[in-house]
């Protein structure tokens, strides 16, 4: 870990606890948490081999659609169910993720204290389950004529293939009929020719399978003062450990997803832009999750106002311009370059994180944060981009290509070894 990413992380640390013991104010609390949240997930984000998993333009495309989807029902649920009820079932469900999440974010810095073989030898447990398996059964009739078989008949199939000796089956029909499906079976000469009608049915099996778990002892070293953590957090609901366990989201949402690519990235950030203007200014649903919401799904900021005990920020202000953000980090590292673009987008989050309180003191309302923060992320990185004239290959660039060209050179290194 570098200089800078340890000072990230006490300043991090000190921020968020500082507001126990000193007054400080919530609008810089708000802009400096933000950053440096965001500071230290890129910078966590940057592996070894690339991922291997990323984001697709159709994911990014659906995403605000389902956003949408889980707001709207989250809303209903509040308004017609009870509210201890709903945030009763939401507590359990994230007293897990929570332990995922911060056992997570603790591993790097408790792995270096323990020993080698604990951090490197999995542990498996295997939890077997029952299923139900859904399918067709058939019986096979031999028929010992030769018919038409989608407008060519068996001889113009056979004078076509009959120059190689290989297997051909050739299926009549997309889905099974009552009547059954014709088969022709093919291989070499016109000996073997034969036509088969397959009779289908409908058939249900239960099947035993098992559900691995895969961990290290390391990982159930940091789980311990993770499920104390969230103890605390089910049973005091106290701002500190919803900060902290928001920060947890933040760091290893923004470290774990990949977008793949900068159009990917543009076409995500462009959709939430309009779905967080959309709920924000013409409808009550997202203020109203928010403040309904008792979970850490956003940072709470103590405020001098009795009237207004704290000032909210939602995760997803941090994580969805942090992935951002963090692809352009990577893209620097990939180029050997140091913090190019990196920086300019850093700096358009930022900027867009000032307006954005700037504004809603102005008006004393809540703001859409991507209203602001996402034209400024990606208009200083355009902007900057633009400049240096790397327009082309950082639109070319695409980490699930460098992830495969990755694999093949392991396996051309690991091949030269055997020989």
């Amino acid at each position: 870990m570098k200089n800078c990413e340890r000072l990230a992380n006490l300043g991090l640390a000190g921020l968020t606890l500082a507001p126990l013991v000193v007054k400080v104010d919530p609008n810089l609390n708000v802009i400096l948490t933000a950053c440096l949240t965001v500071y230290v997930g890129c910078y966590r984000s940057v592996k070894p081999t690339p991922p291997s998993e990323t984001m697709s333009n159709e994911h990014a495309m659906r995403f605000p659609f389902v956003g949408s989807a889980m707001l709207l029902s989250l809303f209903l649920l509040f308004k017609f169910l009870s509210k201890d009820l709903v945030n009763a079932v939401l507590t359990c469900y994230f007293f897990v993720l929570g332990i995922i999440a911060l056992s997570a974010t603790l591993l790097p810095a408790i792995r270096r204290y323990l020993p080698n073989h604990w951090n490197d030898d999995p542990i498996t447990w295997k939890f077997p389950y029952f299923r139900w398996a859904y399918g067709l059964t058939g019986l096979e009739i031999t028929l010992p004529y030769t018919r038409h078989v989608i407008g060519a008949s068996v001889g113009d199939i056979i004078q076509v293939l009959s120059s190689s000796d290989f297997a051909y089956h050739l299926r009549y029909g997309r889905h099974w009929e009552q009547n059954g499906i014709l088969l022709l079976s093919y291989k070499g000469g016109q000996n073997n020719v034969s036509m088969q009608r397959v009779f289908a049915f409908p058939c249900a099996v239960l099947m035993a399978t098992a559900l691995e778990i895969e961990f290290t002892r390391s990982q159930i070293i940091a789980a311990i003062p993770g499920t104390f953590f969230c103890a605390w957090y089910a049973s005091q609901k106290h701002w500190l450990a919803n900060n902290i366990l928001g920060l947890a989201f933040c760091i290893q949402g923004i470290e774990m997803l990949s977008l793949g690519s900068f159009n990917t990235g543009a076409i995500l950030l462009a959709g939430l832009f309009v779905y967080d203007i959309f709920w924000v200014f013409f409808t009550p649903v997202m203020v109203s999750v928010a403040k309904s919401f008792d979970a850490p799904i956003k940072l709470l900021f103590p405020t001098a106002d009795s009237a207004r005990p704290f000032s909210m920020l939602g995760l997803g202000d941090i994580v969805i311009p942090g992935i951002f953000v963090a692809l352009a980090l990577r893209f620097d590292v990939s180029r050997g370059k140091k913090n190019q673009y990196f920086t300019s987008a850093f700096l358009g989050y930022a900027t867009g994180l000032i307006v954005t309180i700037v504004v809603m003191n102005w008006f004393q309302a809540a703001q859409p944060a991507l209203l602001y923060i996402v034209p400024a992320v990606i208009g200083f990185l355009a902007a900057h981009c633009i400049w240096n004239g790397d327009v082309k290959p950082l639109l070319e660039f695409d980490e699930s290509k460098a992830a495969s060209s990755s694999k093949d050179e392991d396996d051309a290194k690991s091949s030269k070894k055997v020989e």
